[in-house]
């Protein structure tokens, strides 16, 4: 069953929230690459080729992060 909600014009997100959303991309992107890294090890022994992928993951993930730290003005939060 389909359901279809209808949203008044004033109750989804802002202009500002949307760039806020756009901006952040970078990271949710290499934050689940993280993740799938780490969910594709769970029931098993990593190999050196699993590890270097979670390495990169992580490294990816944290360069995102520092990006985006770094382009965020005083008083706006991450």
């Amino acid at each position: 069953m389909n359901t279809v909600l209808k949203i008044a014009p004033d109750e989804g997100p802002t202009p500002a929230e949307l760039d806020a959303i756009d901006a952040e991309m970078p990271l949710i992107r290499a934050e689940i690459d993280y993740l799938d890294a780490v969910i594709s090890v769970l029931d098993r022994d990593p190999t050196e080729l699993d590890t270097r992928r979670l390495r990169r993951a992580r490294r990816r993930a944290l360069d995102a992060r520092r990006t985006l730290t770094n382009h965020i003005g005083p008083g706006e939060a991450a």
